[in-house]
């Protein structure tokens, strides 16, 4: 057999990251932390967004989230502060997602776009699906680069 090149694999298409979060988890964070932790964790749209009854529950499933939104980012080393990554609400009742700081670079050095979110929740648990577009770059998976 000769010797053959590595074949660059296409990374491209959807990106998808989920994640399941137990409100109780939440819930003591708050008890232990309070506004630290919330102001860490949530921007203050999310706070808005998510104050009255189920409180607990509706900031549980942005955290769900914004995990999911880290396994698409997949950011290796670098900190992406929760901050960084904002849950909005839209105008006809959904969610969606606004990046800034790493969380945006990390996209952007990616070419990772039209982030998506479902999310939901029920009195004990919390869920959230985020997809996102990437377009077509070439990258080389460490297995298949050989030694010289």
């Amino acid at each position: 057999m000769g010797d053959t090149a590595p074949t660059p694999m296409l990374d491209i298409g959807p990106r998808i990251g989920c994640d399941v979060v137990n409100v109780v988890d939440v819930t003591r964070s708050i008890d232990l932390f309070g506004r630290r932790y919330l102001d860490r964790t949530f921007t203050s749209h999310e706070l808005q967004t998510c104050a009255g009854p189920a409180r607990d529950q509706r900031l549980a499933a942005r955290f769900a989230a914004k995990e999911a939104v880290v396994k698409v980012l997949r950011p290796g080393d670098v900190p992406v502060p929760w901050n960084s990554i904002e849950i909005t609400r839209a105008d006809w009742g959904g969610c969606g997602v606004t990046l800034s700081g790493n969380a945006a670079e990390l996209a952007r050095a990616q070419d990772l776009h039209d982030f998506q979110v479902s999310i939901s929740h029920e009195a004990d648990v919390a869920i959230a699906m985020v997809i996102a577009t990437r377009s077509g770059t070439r990258i080389e998976k460490k297995d298949d680069i050989a030694d010289d």
